[in-house]
């Protein structure tokens, strides 16, 4: 990713984001192992693309859907995480192309798809520990732990996001580094015939393809922490380019390890979550097996701040554009939004009783509608503000970034036409709700019921290169 000028930025209007010196900013390394978490957190989870095509398809997956939708999606979140340097991320992004209606309804969609997707990482957390300890299975045992985890990890986000980028750093290294050990213990095992093993005619496509997407999406998520970046328009790209490298490098090659080693079993039915940690058993003993386990209930921890960081400072941005009572804008003294924080957990007790392939399916679905507006805004503004300043710009002309959205859109159709009827139905509805909650905030605030701010114009946010 180069950049494409040294361009000024100029806020939306005197005023719309406040100055934060006194709050310490994010550097490129936490900002890296935070986007690492926000997308990925290590191989744990990609096990399911085994199961539903097999080592061939699973492999191939990992290596090209990141041409198809990671990248446009990591190069449209550059430009315009650049170009709109401010909490809200792609609620600005679509406020400022399409009108604060359609951004309202971005937040929501967002928002909620993130609290569905981090509601699974306590469950993933306990399903790790659970076969050291058996109590944690299910039950009134379980059902304290997950409140407990995520009362714990909510206090981390409370902190400060300096915390949370560098607890984002340990975790990672950590987290990958016993896949690095297992891969030196598999040489000797491996075999390259083993990675080529297909069969068309018993693929699972609508398990591959969530899994794939939901391993490999979510790059703009950092885009709602872009006011809290210590020279976005620098930081932001460098740290989106080096966070895709590190991802699909620590999904490609566990799955390489897992596949091509003699010892391990190709029967696929056991390729489900946790597997990795009976390869560690098979490759390594016991000993790489409680470090695997370790190691994935860690990373679940560290996929569960990352998330909550980014949800709860969309609602900030939200609030700081008028969107969402003033009361979410207001910020700790360690500069992080409690509100937001507090929604955000609430969300995720809430849905923390529903199945793995529930809460994959239902933040799929959601998520996909989001991202379509953000492609949306994306050519838009391309259109309608072609001098804007952009501090990074893809490289590539209207036509060009209008033919770079169009395969990860077919995408997103795909993966909506495979969803279930019961995910259909409850995603549409709670689209329906954001479409009626919107008005509701307004008359309330029209009635001074509730408290908003006035700075919710978004008419006046061209940004034009300085000569």
């Amino acid at each position: 990713m180069r950049e494409a000028n040294n361009a000024e930025y100029v806020g939306l209007e005197d005023g719309v984001s406040p100055k934060l010196e006194n709050y310490t900013k994010v550097s490129i390394i936490p900002l890296v192992f935070l986007i690492f978490y926000e997308v990925s957190g290590g191989p744990f989870g990609v096990e399911d693309s085994v199961q539903a095509a097999g080592p061939l398809l699973a492999l191939l997956g990992f290596l090209l859907f990141p041409f198809i939708w990671s990248i446009p999606e990591a190069l449209v979140t550059a430009e315009l995480g650049t170009m709109f340097p401010e909490n809200g991320g792609y609620v600005v992004w679509v406020s400022s192309a399409l009108g604060p209606f359609w951004g309202f309804q971005q937040g929501w969609m967002k928002w909620l798809s993130g609290v569905i997707d981090n509601a699974l990482y306590p469950v993933l957390f306990l399903d790790y520990l659970k076969s050291a300890i058996p109590i944690l299975a299910d039950g009134f045992p379980r059902m304290i732990a997950v409140l407990v985890l995520t009362l714990a990890l909510t206090y981390m986000n409370y902190r400060g996001l300096t915390i949370v980028g560098w607890v984002a750093i340990l975790l990672g290294v950590f987290s990958l580094l016993p896949f690095v050990v297992m891969g030196f213990v598999a040489i000797p095992e491996l075999e390259p015939s083993r990675w080529f093993v297909v069969d068309l005619k018993n693929v699972d496509w609508a398990l591959y393809l969530n899994t794939l997407f939901w391993n490999l999406n979510y790059w703009d998520s950092i885009s709602t922490l872009a006011g809290e970046v210590e020279n976005p328009g620098r930081t932001l790209p460098k740290a989106l380019f080096y966070a895709l490298i590190l991802v699909v490098l620590s999904y490609f090659f566990p799955l390489l390890i897992g596949t091509g080693a003699n010892s391990v079993p190709l029967d696929r039915s056991v390729w489900s979550d946790g597997y990795f940690s009976d390869i560690a058993k098979i490759l390594g003993g016991v000993w790489l097996r409680f470090w695997v386990q370790g190691a994935s209930a860690l990373s679940n921890m560290g996929m569960f701040v990352a998330e909550m960081s980014s949800d709860s400072f969309q609602l900030l941005g939200m609030a700081e554009y008028g969107m969402l009572p003033e009361c979410f804008a207001k910020r700790s003294r360690y500069g992080t939004p409690p509100i937001g924080i507090l929604f955000s957990a609430s969300g995720v007790v809430l849905l923390s009783w529903l199945s793995f392939q529930e809460i994959v399916a239902a933040e799929n679905f959601l998520y996909c509608f989001g991202m379509i507006m953000e492609f949306v805004a994306f050519v838009k503004l391309r259109i309608d503000q072609p001098l804007a300043s952009r501090p990074y710009k893809v490289p590539l002309g209207t036509t060009g970034a209008i033919i770079m959205c169009i395969p990860p859109t077919l995408l997103i159709l795909v993966v909506l036409v495979l969803a279930s009827v019961k995910v259909m139905v409850v995603s549409l509805f709670a689209i329906l709700i954001g479409l009626a909650l919107q008005p509701c905030l307004k008359y309330s605030e029209k009635k001074r019921w509730l408290r908003f701010s006035n700075r919710s114009d978004f008419q006046s946010s061209e940004r034009i290169i300085e000569p």
